[in-house]
This record gives structure tokens, sequence and C-alpha cells, in this order.
């Protein structure tokens, strides 16, 4: 099978590439940077002209990663987010349909949940107050969301959303707060962190990219949420560095009464996609040194 990838070059774009090249299937990527990498194209989605040009004929997925993805980088900048996260995305699906492609895999994000109630386990089918959001790239990725459906139901081929957790796993830059605390507590005397109650379903980049193979192919219209298996609070965090370091930093909450915590289902992930994490908390702790460290 061909798969053809945005953002390929991106953390999880060449995480997907090995796992799909491990499959057996062949890899055409495009992302902003240059490259002579065969099967490899430099493109931005947001402004170019000839994405029919570059999907390959009988292409089983376009797995479409390519993004502004941090919040930082679209706060106060909507036309630069829309126009990469909205227009990029309605440019792709257009060339998507010309060249016949089979199923269309969107990686979309958590945060187009908005608040959450003490105790609330979001799912699929909770509701999504857009009133709420004040987020430019989640209301970029809820507007995709709901074109990739109306698409659909004119007749455009197999569309699957995931709605990504929040990925760790061994890179250089760019941490979430699993790489930043064991970074901390390896180097450091002193660790603050916010609240140690604060949790989320963190999940490594390894089981992101086995959650999108295993989506290639399914039938139909789904929006799937990509989570760990459950909630890790920070507390957790630090005092499984602590273990794998062998390192006793003190810790310092700077707010602990100010908890955040965003609590997701991977349910349908499972059931649907037949899917679970490999990684565990330690695991994937132990995958991150010599990079993080």
């Amino acid at each position: 099978m061909k798969v053809f990838i945005t953002g390929v070059k991106g953390f999880v774009g060449q995480e997907l590439a090995l796992q799909c090249e491990k499959q057996g299937m062949e890899v055409i990527g495009t992302d902003i940077f240059d490259s002579d990498e065969h099967g490899y194209h430099k493109m931005d989605i947001a402004s170019s002209d000839n994405m029919a040009d570059i999907i390959p004929e009988a292409c089983g997925a376009v797995i479409h990663l390519a993004a502004l993805s941090r919040d930082q980088d679209c706060r106060n900048n909507v036309v630069s987010c829309f126009s990469t996260n909205v227009i990029g995305t309605l440019r792709l699906m257009e060339a998507a349909q010309k060249r016949e492609v089979a199923n269309f895999v969107f990686a979309s994000t958590e945060w187009v949940y908005d608040t959450f109630s003490e105790g609330e386990i979001k799912d699929e089918d909770s509701f999504i107050d857009i009133g709420k959001h004040k987020s430019e790239y989640a209301l970029s990725k809820l507007v995709s969301e709901a074109n990739l459906r109306q698409k659909y139901q004119h007749g455009f081929c197999n569309v699957t959303i995931l709605r990504f957790g929040i990925i760790y796993g061994p890179r250089k830059s760019n941490w979430s707060a699993v790489e930043s605390l064991l970074h901390a507590v390896n180097t450091r005397n002193v660790v603050e962190v916010g609240s140690l109650k604060t949790g989320r379903c963190f999940i490594h980049v390894a089981d992101i990219a086995k959650g999108v193979v295993n989506s290639i192919g399914l039938t139909g219209f789904h929006i799937i949420n990509l989570q760990g298996d459950r909630l890790i609070r920070l507390g957790e965090v630090i005092e499984v560095s602590r273990l794998i370091t062998g390192k006793e930093p003190s810790i310092v909450e700077t707010s602990p009464n100010n908890i955040s915590v965003r609590n997701i289902s991977n349910k349908m992930a499972r059931t649907v996609l037949n899917w679970a994490p490999d990684y565990d908390l330690e695991k994937g702790l132990k995958s991150l040194v010599g990079t993080v460290t």
C-alpha cells in the first residue's frame, strides 16, 4: 500500500513513517523542510498548487499531520493558523478527492474538549461548547473536523479523525511536561511544579503512530481519541523519574491548589482500532534516557 503523509519530518511523522515502512507500506511524504530523501517532497500545504500531483496513484491513505500545532504559534495569529490548519486541510481534501484516495486520516487534538468538571472523563460523544474555547489552535481543528464530516456526507472517501493526546517521547525540544520533568529531576537540585495533582493521559509517540497505522483502511466516518490508558499526575512523573535517574531533588509546588486535570477515554480506540498503548509511564520514561537526560 502507498500512503501519503503530510508533516512527515515532524516528531510524529518520522515515527509514523518508520512504522508504516515496517508494515511494508510505501511512504510518500511532504513537509516544509529541505531534503533530498527518496519519496519526499517539500511543500507548504497553505500555498501549494500541486498537491494532487504529489499524491501517488492508487494511494491507500492520506495521513494529514501537518499543522501549526503549538498553541503559542496560533494565539493572536489567526490568519496564519487558519491558512495552514483549515485552508491547507481543505486544499488537501480536494487533492485527495481528485486522486481518488481510499482513506483520509486527520490528526486532531484533545484540546477540542473544553472545560472539565471535577471527576469528568470525556469521550467522543462529550458535548463541546465552542463558545468556551479561547484557543485558535483548538478552534482550527474543530473547523477542519466539521469540514471533513460535511465532505464525507457529500461523497468523500473514508475519514478517520484522531484526537491526539499529550504526546511525549525522545526528542531534543518542544517537550511536554513528561520530558521537562524527567530532565529537571536529572539535572536540578530543586524542581518547581505548579501542582503535583495536575494530570493528563500522556501518550508515547510510538503508541500514537501505532494508532494511526491501525486506522488505515477503516471504513466510514469516525472520530477517535488516541490517549494513554489512564490519568497520570505530575507527581507520579516526578516519582518515577527519581527511580529511573536515582536523583532526589527537592520538589517545590508553586501553585498546589491550581489543579488542571484532563481525563479522556481511549475505549473507542481500543474497540474500533484494535489498539492499546504499549508504553506505560516507566517504559516511556526509560525510552527518553539519553535524549532528554
